[in-house]
Formats: C-alpha cells, sequence, structure tokens
C-alpha cells in the first residue's frame, strides 16, 4: 500500500484542540498511520511527500441534510417546471453531478435526506448514485441514503404543489402502511429513513405547527429502522413534534425552528443531536428561491419563520445540544455552497473551531460513523482537506472554490487545485453548463 506523507503550515485534527502548527498526516493506504507536528511524528522513509507549509490540512467536511436529486438553482431554471419535464433517469444524473459539486469544495460526506417527485421517491436511484461512488465508477463523496417514509398530506408530500399528480406508492397512512413503506426502504438498500413529526416551511400553504402523524405512526418508522441495524431521522418545527420525536426514539432530530425551554432540556437529556439547517432560511436563499419560481405565500412564510430559526440555534448552542451541520440544500442555494452554513452559526456564537467540530467530529457521531471518519486520527479514513487560510479563524475561508486546494477521501487526492497538479471530478468549466427545465 502506498504511504504518503502531508506536510502543512497548519493542521486542524477535528478534536476541538489547538491548531497544530507545522503538522504532518502520514497514510498507509486508505488510513491514517500518524498524526502530529513534524517535530514527533517520524516519517516513513518510503513515503510520498507533499509538502504545502502555506496551507491547513483538516478532516473532510460532511452535510448531513440535504436533498442532492433536487432541482437546484445552480442547474435549473424553475424548478416547478423542472418536475413536469424532467425524466427520472435525467433526475439521477443530476443527482451524481449535485453530489461531485459538493465534493469538489469539501465535502466529502453527505446524507440525502430524500426526495418526492412525481414518480415517487426515486430511493433506488440515489442508492444506484451512492453505490457506483462507493464502488468506484463515479468519483464522488461518500454518500449516506436516508428515504422519505410519510403520509399522505404531509409536509414532505406537499414538497409537491398540491394539484400535481403524484404516485400512491410515494406515501403511506396509518401504522401498517408505514411499516410496510418503511420496510421497502430499507429493502432497497437506504441506510436511514426519513420522516416528520410536524409542517415545514419551503412548501405552500401549510403551517409548520400541523402535525403530520400520529405518535403511533412516528414510533412504527423508528421500530422499523432499529429493527433492521439501521437509523431514523425525523423533521421537526415544533416543541410538540420534537416530544413526539424523543418518545419514537428518533436518532436525529432535524431543523431548529421553533422551541421551548422544556424540550431543549429534554433533546440534552436525552442526546439526541440536532441539525440545524439556517442556510436555507438567510434571505440569500430565500431571494434564491423567488428567482426559481416560488410562490409568494411560501417566501413569506419562509421569512417569517427566520428569526425565529436564530433564535433557537443561539438557544440550543448555550444549553448543550449535540449540534452537527446540515444545510437543507436542494432548490437553493447552490450545490457546493454548503459551507456558508458554518458562517451563520459563527455569526451566532459559535467560536470558528466549534462550527468545524459540527461537519466533522460531531457529524460523524450523529451518523455512527465516528469509528472511521471526523477527525484526523490514527486508524481512520483518510478524509483528507487542503485549504488556502486558517478556517480555525475565519470560517468563511472554506467559501471560496479556489480556497478547497485538495480533497483526499480515503487515501486518494480526488481534487488538486494546486499548481501544477491540477485535477478535478468535474471534466467541464465550473459554471459553464447550460440551465435546464427539461
Amino acid at each position: 500500500m502506498a504511504k504518503t506523507a502531508v506536510k502543512v503550515g497548519k493542521l486542524i485534527d477535528g478534536n476541538g484542540g489547538p491548531v497544530i502548527d507545522r503538522g504532518v498526516v502520514v497514510i498507509d493506504g486508505k488510513r491514517i498511520a500518524a498524526v502530529g507536528s513534524q517535530s514527533e511524528v517520524t516519517i516513513p522513509p518510503d513515503a510520498t511527500i507533499i509538502d504545502e507549509p502555506g496551507l491547513t490540512a483538516m478532516p473532510g467536511m460532511m452535510d448531513l441534510h440535504l436533498h442532492i436529486a433536487q432541482f437546484n438553482t445552480l442547474t435549473f431554471r424553475n424548478y416547478r417546471v423542472a418536475q413536469f419535464e424532467v425524466s427520472p433517469e435525467l433526475q439521477q444524473l443530476y443527482a451524481l453531478f449535485h453530489a461531485q459539486l459538493c465534493f469538489e469544495r469539501g465535502f466529502t460526506t453527505l446524507r440525502d435526506e430524500g426526495l418526492m417527485s412525481t414518480r415517487g421517491l426515486l430511493t433506488e436511484h440515489t442508492i444506484a448514485v451512492r453505490d457506483a461512488i462507493a464502488l468506484g465508477v463515479f468519483a464522488g463523496p461518500r454518500i449516506i441514503v436516508s428515504a422519505f417514509t410519510v403520509g399522505t398530506g404531509s409536509h414532505l408530500d406537499l414538497i409537491l404543489p398540491r394539484a400535481m399528480l403524484r404516485n400512491p406508492a410515494a406515501t403511506a397512512d396509518g401504522v401498517d402502511e408505514m411499516r410496510k413503506l418503511a420496510r421497502q426502504n430499507l429493502l432497497r438498500g437506504a441506510d436511514w429513513l426519513k420522516t416528520c413529526a410536524s409542517g415545514g416551511g419551503g412548501t405552500d400553504k401549510e403551517s409548520p405547527q400541523v402535525r403530520n402523524h400520529t405518535q403511533d405512526e412516528l414510533n412504527a418508522v423508528c421500530d422499523e429502522a432499529h429493527a433492521q441495524h439501521a437509523y431514523c431521522s425525523i423533521h421537526c418545527f415544533t416543541p410538540q413534534s420534537q416530544a413526539m420525536a424523543i418518545e419514537a426514539g428518533a436518532d436525529t432530530i432535524e431543523h431548529m425552528v421553533f422551541h421551548s425551554d422544556e424540550m431543549i432540556e429534554a433533546i440534552v437529556s436525552h442526546g439526541i443531536p440536532v441539525c440545524p439547517t439556517l442556510l436555507h432560511r438567510t434571505d440569500h436563499a430565500i431571494e434564491v428561491r423567488r428567482t426559481i419560481g416560488t410562490p409568494q405565500f411560501t417566501l413569506d412564510k419562509m421569512k417569517k419563520i427566520q428569526p425565529f430559526t436564530f433564535e433557537t440555534f443561539a438557544a440550543m448552542q448555550k444549553a448543550g445540544v449535540k449540534i452537527f451541520m446540515g444545510t437543507d440544500m436542494g432548490q437553493e442555494p447552490d450545490m457546493g455552497s454548503n459551507a456558508m452554513e458554518l458562517e451563520i452559526y459563527v455569526k451566532l456564537g459559535m467560536t470558528p473551531m466549534e462550527a468545524i467540530l459540527t461537519t466533522t467530529r460531531n457529524a460523524a457521531e450523529a451518523v455512527h460513523l465516528d469509528e472511521d471518519l471526523g477527525t484526523l486520527d490514527v486508524g481512520k479514513y483518510a478524509d483528507l482537506l487542503l485549504v488556502d487560510g486558517n478556517p480555525a479563524e475565519d470560517i468563511t475561508v472554506l467559501q471560496p472554490r479556489e480556497n478547497i486546494k485538495a480533497v483526499m477521501k480515503e487515501g486518494k487526492i480526488y481534487v488538486d487545485r494546486r499548481k501544477g497538479s491540477e485535477k478535478d471530478v468535474i471534466d467541464v468549466e465550473y459554471a459553464s453548463w447550460a440551465l435546464a427545465d427539461g
């Protein structure tokens, strides 16, 4: 197995400690063999040396709540038109492309949180993208597939306009149907199930306060996931829905919108990780949604709940909730700009290092992959970024494409923007592709 030693000016190992000056990561095959300061680590004599004293090394980032098969503003003019015109096969190819757009900007692991289309859930399509990448057919990030397991008229059903034709097999009602849909999703190969306990923000004329499922239905979905050694995430906008998710045994709670002190205390005591998804709530995201055909009613609702999301984040951060990074990237903003989420966390009270942990160590722990991912520690996969700048001082350096100088996954460099070493996973010139509606 090939050995590589990556020498850098600064090293962030993802454990939350101080930045290591003149750091080095020794890689043996796919995994890390040694890590620390160059004065303390012995570099094997047969190792290939990558010496970048002006760059910072850090773990690969993770976005654990996004929708890679959505019609994103970077690739589609109008997502509503696309819902009628784009075939599932083409949509699957865009899912791969969207995943690669995130990968080339430093996101080595993604958890896709499902899709609702006129043709159904397209769970098999996303699983095929996951498997093709894992098998080495295409370059891309590690993908965790979380499949929608929801009821008729639920928040995720209302991602489609109300009058649009639907695939009746995409939703279920009652405990037995929910169990069957859960089992079908797991049979197809989903890693996680995704359901909803409340309404949401990005759909037409639906209050975030509405209840989406009975407690028994939520219990059934989580029970089926756990019975097959899988996991369940639950969309929650309200304290009532958070209480239902806790009772059901949710493995993660998705979104920070409304809160109560009592429910924050309960979330902390149960140790359930929570995903904020704040980038989706910003003025920038709302304006992007306006340009790609979102109705004014929905835009108004997104703006109305915006201040509550920021207040809830600050309250949960202060109370010690386990926070991991997710953007709800789907229709907006543009795929690959995921690191903008971290800037919001810092503006709301986190230190840059705390924000880094949400997308590295905390993220890996939330999806039970921390034995292999999340930190630069001996024995873990060598998922490694080389960054121009120090994100522990300025979190915004993770946003520009040109600052992500190299992306390594499991010891292999897939993206290299260092002078004389140009390599990428996307063959076309960035943003040169046409916007599609069909």
